[in-house]
This record gives structure tokens, C-alpha cells and sequence, in this order.
């Protein structure tokens, strides 16, 4: 049938058409790849990407992050791989990253400008990891984030400075760590935060817990969140909740001074350190000018008696003694 076909065709067409007729089937059976789609991310070397920019790169035992991130990757998974060190610049390229899910690595060092060009970033999950502490303005470049999990460290503390200002910032997940308190600051620079996950924690009931127990009473969770919330009192030994105390606990504690008051107490410790230098150099100077007013006057005097007295005290003794009475005798 199909070589009736041909014949039926001029010789000119009939060879075009088993020409193109060759080239498909030599594309589906040879092997020769179709080129990748335009909308296809680059994706990162032993990775796989599907479209819509998401990188799956999870448990593949990674020691590091992966290479060849670019700005098509919005959503990238390393969960569960061998990553223990994020370097400065750690996600370069990848200005668009909205998701990274770094849980379960080993991680146990993360430089300050390992987030660096990660603006847009949404959600980061850092959990269950090997972290003790984190340097001030890691977090500071994540402007848009909304989703930051810290669960399952060894954090001990976590000043402000680490976070920075997060305005968008809903969720903090802080349970299962090292921390015994909260940096009165922290929660200040977090105006959208909503649930706050604590639990976990050996908190210290002391007046160091004064910011957070203000800001669980002004955000209420459910009673089955809250009543796994203890502290310790380490004098008593007994543990307590801390949803429990009410502001009048704390009457005792002294409030932390002000940004105005802190600018005065360094501003008069020079100025009072210079003024009693410049009183002590001026009373010196005072002393030093009577002593040496002193010494003059001594230096004075003493020619000023002997022209009065010109035989001094030896004369008056002389004339007093024995010998000189017989004489005049």
C-alpha cells in the first residue's frame, strides 16, 4: 500500500517525504533528546526540578549545598542530607528562593551572610539541627519571611540582633532547645507574630522572663499549648506555668533603662571622668603654687633677720652666760 503510494508521487516528492519521514524516527528511536522546554528550570547537579521552579534535592547525602542555583529555583529541599556549614553567600543566584527546608542536616555553623540576596524568602525551616548559637544580623536580609523554625538545637540564647526586624514574621518555632529566656527586645521586633511555639525549654523562673510572660498574656493559646509551658524556680524547685504570672510579679525586678536613659549614662561617665581630672590637675596646681609661695617667703626672710640681728642668736646666748655677767661684774 505504502509503496503504491510512493509510486503514485513525483520522484522530487517522494523523497522529501522519506526524508522527513527518516529524521522523526531517527528522534523517537535513535535517542536523540528534545530540547528542554523554555519554561524548565536549570536545575542543581544530582537534584531533580519539575516545573514551577521546585528543586528536590532531599536525602541524597549532601555535604554542602548544591551547586548551579539560579533565579528559576523558587522552592528548594534539602531536608535530610549532611549539609554542616552555610558559607557566606551559600544561595547565591537563587534571588527568587520563596521556600528552603534545610531540616535534619547537621548543621552546626551558619555564617551571617549565608542569606544574603534571599529578599523574597518566605519560609525557612532550620529545624533539628546541631546549632548552639547564631551570629547577630543572620536573619537581618530575610525582610519578607514569615515562617522561621528553630526547633530541635542547642541554642542557649537568641539576642534580638539575630533576628534584626522581621515585619512579617507569623510563626517562631523555638521549642525543644537550650533556652532558660527571651531578650526583652526580641519579641518588640516582631510586630506581626502570632504563635510562638516555647515548649521544651528549661526556662528559669526569674525576671528575665518578665517580656515573654507580657506577651503570652496579650497573645492567648490554647489551654493545651499553654499548660506544657513551665518554668523552674531554682530556689523552690518547683515548676510553674508561665501564663501564670501576672504583671505584679514582677514589681520587684527593676525595669530595664531606656534607650534616652542609656544614652545619658554613657554621655556622663566621660564628662565626670574628664571634670574630676581637670579638678584634680587644677588642685595640684593650686598645691604646687602655695608650696612653692612658701619657699619664697622662707628665702625672703632669712636675710631680712640677719640685717636686724647681725649676731644672731649667738650673741643673745653669749651675752646671758656666766662669763659675760663677771665681765660686766
Amino acid at each position: 500500500m505504502r509503496a503504491s503510494f510512493l509510486s503514485r508521487l513525483p520522484p522530487q516528492l517522494s523523497l522529501l517525504l522519506l526524508l522527513s519521514l527518516r529524521r522523526a524516527w531517527t528522534q523517537e528511536h535513535v535517542g536523540t533528546a528534545p530540547s528542554r522546554s523554555p519554561g524548565a528550570p536549570e536545575c542543581p547537579e544530582a537534584c531533580s526540578c519539575s516545573l514551577g521552579g521546585k528543586a528536590n534535592c532531599s536525602a541524597l547525602e549532601l555535604p554542602a549545598v548544591p551547586a548551579g542555583l539560579n533565579w528559576r529555583v523558587c522552592s528548594l529541599l534539602l531536608d535530610h542530607n549532611r549539609v554542616s556549614a552555610l558559607p557566606p553567600g551559600a544561595f547565591a543566584g537563587a534571588g527568587s528562593l520563596l521556600y528552603l527546608d534545610l531540616r535534619e542536616n547537621q548543621l552546626r555553623s551558619v555564617h551571617a551572610r549565608a542569606f544574603w540576596g534571599l529578599g523574597v524568602l518566605q519560609w525557612l525551616d532550620l529545624s533539628v539541627n546541631q546549632l548552639e548559637s547564631l551570629s547577630p544580623g543572620t536573619f537581618a536580609p530575610l525582610r519578607a519571611l514569615r515562617f522561621l523554625s528553630l526547633a530541635g538545637n542547642r541554642l542557649t540564647v537568641l539576642e534580638p540582633s539575630i533576628l534584626g526586624a522581621l515585619p512579617l514574621l507569623r510563626v517562631l518555632s523555638l521549642q525543644d532547645n537550650s533556652l532558660s529566656a527571651l531578650e526583652a527586645g526580641l519579641l518588640n521586633s516582631l510586630p506581626a507574630l502570632d504563635v510562638l511555639r516555647l515548649h521544651g525549654n528549661p526556662w528559669t523562673c526569674s525576671c528575665a522572663l518578665r517580656p515573654l510572660c507580657t506577651w503570652l498574656r496579650k497573645h492567648p493559646r490554647p489551654a493545651s499549648e499553654t499548660e506544657t509551658l513551665l518554668c523552674v524556680s531554682p530556689r523552690r524547685q518547683t515548676l510553674s506555668l508561665l501564663t501564670a504570672f501576672p504583671d505584679a510579679a514582677f514589681r520587684h525586678c527593676a525595669r530595664p533603662l531606656a534607650a534616652r536613659d542609656l544614652a545619658v549614662v554613657y554621655a556622663l561617665g566621660p564628662v565626670s571622668f574628664l571634670a574630676s581630672l581637670a579638678i584634680c590637675l587644677a588642685l595640684g596646681s593650686v598645691l604646687t603654687a602655695c608650696g612653692a609661695r612658701r619657699r619664697r617667703r622662707r628665702i625672703t626672710v632669712r636675710p631680712l633677720l640677719r640685717q636686724l640681728d647681725p649676731e644672731g642668736p649667738a650673741s643673745q646666748e653669749g651675752a646671758g652666760s656666766p662669763t659675760a655677767a663677771a665681765t660686766q661684774a
